[in-house]
This record gives structure tokens, sequence and C-alpha cells, in this order.
């Protein structure tokens, strides 16, 4: 808001500085959730057809859900180098690839409904386009039908955007860099894909075991007499 003021009141500068220079209030970061290899295949084997290209869809390429529910039919592109093209964040236009099995499942699903390029992607039994909530819950009942055959995701909460961090947990572990993750993802700013650095043990497990462990003995440590007798001839 003084942002905004600062343009408009230039008399109010001095204030206005004042108010901008307020550092932000401290809180504390949670780490993000995401679902295992295991946990995502229990979750797929749940959902009816439409939902599970849509929930295989989002695992595999991170869009947000506002990005989901945009969607039109036209947005995909299944011949060569099948991808899915969206309009994220400030209005940007993003490209995301497919792999050839999401690309198959959503060929059928395409073929079965003979949907039109303006009609929405995954739509609602009218055919109209699907809203974030009715996604949502949609979501939660196949979690916890999943939940029955995967005792973990019961301690884990579960929405679209678990799905995106999903997304980026696995292209992480698959060795790709952050920067393209970060492009991957539509972030504005690479510190923003960090967050997956942190979230993820077993790559701080591999760093650790790719270190030389220290040749120490634990204990104090007691200076041999050559050297305490040249300390004490100094």
């Amino acid at each position: 808001m003084f942002r905004f003021a600062a343009l408009r009141y230039p008399e109010y500068a001095a204030t206005i500085e004042r108010v901008l220079a307020i550092p932000p209030k401290r809180f504390e970061r949670q780490l993000v959730t995401f679902l295992t290899e295991e946990e995502l295949d229990v979750l797929l084997s749940a959902p009816a057809r439409s939902t599970y290209a849509l929930l295989r869809l989002a695992a595999q390429t991170g869009l947000r859900a506002s990005e989901l529910i945009g969607l039109h039919c036209a947005d995909i592109h299944l011949g060569s180098g099948a991808h899915v093209s969206c309009i994220g964040k400030g209005r940007k236009q993003r490209i995301t690839p497919l792999t050839s099995n999401m690309a198959a499942v959503l060929r059928v699903g395409l073929a079965e409904r003979a949907g039109q390029p303006a009609d929405p992607l995954f739509p609602t039994q009218t055919g109209r386009m699907i809203s974030r909530d009715a996604l949502e819950h949609r979501l939660a009942r196949y979690v916890e039908i999943a939940a029955r055959n995967c005792p973990s995701l019961q301690r884990k909460r579960v929405k679209l955007h678990t799905l995106r961090h999903t997304a980026a947990m696995r292209l992480l572990r698959a060795g790709v860099d952050t920067s393209v993750i970060a492009l991957w993802l539509g972030h504005e700013q690479i510190e923003t894909t960090h967050i997956y650095l942190h979230a993820d043990l077993q790559l701080k497990e591999r760093t650790l075991a790719k270190t030389t462990p220290a040749n120490t003995a634990p204990g104090r440590y007691r200076p041999p007499d050559k050297l305490l007798a040249f300390l004490e001839a100094l």
C-alpha cells in the first residue's frame, strides 16, 4: 500500500520511506510437504480416469492449481515433442514437456470425450470449468481412499500444491539443477526453489556419504613431548 502511496503522495515521502524501511516480521518456515514415489503410486491408483489424468499431470508438470484449472484442450500438444502450454503468474506463458506415458493418457481422454479446442481440459459433468474448491475436494476424497493402503499418507496434509512440490522433488532427486527447476515451475526467483534443498533429507545423506570422514581419535588433544619442548624453547 505504501509503495503505491509513494507514487501518489510525494509530500509524505519521508514518512512513507520510514514505513517501507520496517523489516518484515520473522516467522518459522515449515518444510514443504511432498509425496514419495510409493505414496504417489498409491494415490494415482485410486481415482477415476479423468481425475487420474489431472493428478498425474499435476505431479509430472508441477503446474499450479490455477494453471491446471485454466487449461483448455488446445493447450495440450500431443504430437512430436508433446507439451502443455499455460499462462502462469504475471501472465507469462510457460511450456512444460510431457512424458510419453502422460501424453498417451491425455490422448485417450481427449479421444473419449471428443473435446473441442476451446473446451476446458478437465471439465465438470456439465462441461464447465472446474473450480478450485471442487478440485481440492476431489483430491481429498482420493487421498482418504489411498491412505487405507498407505498409512504414511495419513500423516500428511495433501493439497494440490503438494503435487507441485512432489514434481519439484522428483526433478531434484533426478539430479536436475535448481535453476532448471525454477524455470520448470515458473518461479520468479531461483531462491524460491531452494526450499526443496532443505526438504530432501536423502539428498543431504548422499552428500554426506561423499565426504571423507576426519581421521581423528575422540577425546581431548594431547600434544607430543617434542611439540611441548619446541614451544617452551621459544
